[in-house]
């Protein structure tokens, strides 16, 4: 299928991003950052030297008790952002502050507890007065759906699902069809993670996932240099990077300054890998 990114409206930041991407011969670069890891003003200057370090799309997680999804890495960011008082509201307001510097797309990582605990409608509603773009629910099977993506499409939320290697083929159709925004291949099996190697077969499970869908398909899981960024740019439309750009915060924990600087400098590596002409 041939894409079209442009269809949607006008204030579509997450489409905007993807055609000018590629427009310009690259893949999009997605970083992921737990929200308020170590605590609200570092994550802030986090985000913000992300942003200008070549970061196109934040996803920020939103710390929860108990994210099955996420590897010990990011496990231990919702935990120091937890411990240093992190609230929903916070995570709301972190976003109203990036909204004074950027207007890169921002879409919440989350889990469906965090969203149906505060009303559906509710919740959908504030995410996008602060601007929030999409929604990526993690332990919502779009079987399931139905509420949040009701409420998501009266205010034009993007809803992302995800594919991983396990998912059967009959079921991508399911998960496409639900999706908006993009499409999220999760490229190893198990949690969040740095790995050495990417999987061997990435090119292939990209294709099948296009035959279902126009949405632009980012993978993530495990990447963690710009070599790796490189590879996986020529067979998609976005790279995510989490546990590589949440390792410079937890290793500097006690020099916040160091943790924004080695931050910005680890995501200026990635990036170099991303031009996949």
């Amino acid at each position: 299928m041939i894409h079209n990114f442009l269809i949607m409206e006008n204030t579509d930041r997450i489409a905007k991003l993807f055609s000018s991407c590629k427009e310009n011969g690259r893949a999009a670069f997605v970083g992921y950052v737990c929200a308020c890891d170590p605590d609200f003003e570092t994550s802030l200057r986090v985000c913000r030297n992300l942003l200008e370090s070549g970061v196109d799309l934040l996803e920020l997680g939103v710390p929860f008790s108990d994210p099955l999804a996420d590897g010990l890495t990011n496990q231990l960011a919702a935990q120091r952002a937890l411990e240093s008082g992190c609230t929903q509201d916070d995570v709301f307001r972190l976003v109203e502050e990036i909204r004074k510097f950027s207007d890169a797309p921002i879409v919440f990582y989350t889990y469906y507890n965090l969203v149906f605990s505060q009303g559906v409608q509710n919740y959908v509603e504030r995410a996008k007065e602060v601007g929030v773009d999409g929604l990526l629910t993690l332990d919502l099977p779009p079987e399931e759906a139905d509420e949040l993506l009701e409420a998501s499409k009266e205010l034009a939320m993007r809803n992302i699902f995800i594919v991983a290697p396990t998912t059967p083929k009959s079921r991508i159709p399911v998960i496409t069809k639900a999706a908006s925004g993009f499409i999220y291949y999760v490229s190893r099996e198990g949690v969040t993670g740095e790995r050495d190697d990417l999987a061997g077969d990435l090119v292939e499970r990209v294709d099948a996932i296009r035959e279902h869908t126009d949405l632009p398909v980012v993978v993530g899981f495990g990447i963690s240099n710009a070599n790796q960024v490189k590879e996986v740019a020529k067979a998609s439309d976005g790279v995510v990077v989490g546990s590589a750009l949440v390792n410079c915060i937890s290793r500097n924990l006690a020099d916040t300054d160091l943790t924004v600087k080695q931050i910005g400098e680890k995501a200026t590596e990635l990036a170099e890998g991303l031009s996949v002409k």
